[in-house]
């Protein structure tokens, strides 16, 4: 998968990208705003390990965002099953020199489209917790709208947190 947009690319992840995966992963303003499968400190061998998962995963449903020189963040969903089987759960992160640029928002728009398109998915959905206002205005900016709040749902850091659950449905649904 290959999408352009002003200079950035979504794309497919690499084994060379090990290196930049662990320059801007491992960073704990990008972990306490993730789910714990999500590794801090985040080693050469997080970077290995997560590349091969993905090289092997059919559906490619995990994408890299990259700039001209390397990837500088991730993007992805997993696939609903069963009754929710037309529905995705969306996840991302961006590494921090490229924070507040508009890259995420419009990364989440694109793969969202994406993934309504190449899936035949009706709903996309993200969690975030209630602390993290830039992913807020992420899914906001997005197209998302927010379905909620999820009251004690998350526990991340020693902390019980709050969650917002945002979705966006597929323009195909009347």
């Amino acid at each position: 998968m290959l999408i352009k947009f002003d200079s950035y690319v979504i794309r497919d992840w690499h084994t060379r990208d090990a290196r930049s995966l662990v320059r801007y992963a491992n960073n704990r303003k990008i972990w306490i705003n993730l789910r714990d499968a999500f590794p801090h400190p985040y080693r050469l061998r997080d970077a290995l390990h997560f590349l091969k998962q993905v090289s092997v995963q059919h559906p490619h449903t995990d994408f890299a965002i990259a700039n001209g020189q390397e990837a500088i963040g991730s993007i992805g969903f997993i696939l609903g099953r069963d009754i929710h089987r037309f529905t995705a759960e969306i996840g991302y992160w961006l590494a921090e020199p490229f924070w507040n640029r508009g890259i995420t928002s419009r990364a989440v728009a694109l793969v969202t489209e994406y993934a309504f398109r190449e899936f035949n998915l009706h709903r996309i959905y993200a969690y975030c917790f209630t602390t993290n206002p830039a992913s807020v205005r992420v899914l906001e900016k997005a197209g998302f709208a927010r379905e909620g709040i999820l009251r004690a749902s998350a526990f991340k850091d020693g902390r019980i947190l709050d969650q917002f659950l945002y979705a966006k449905i597929s323009k195909n649904i009347a």
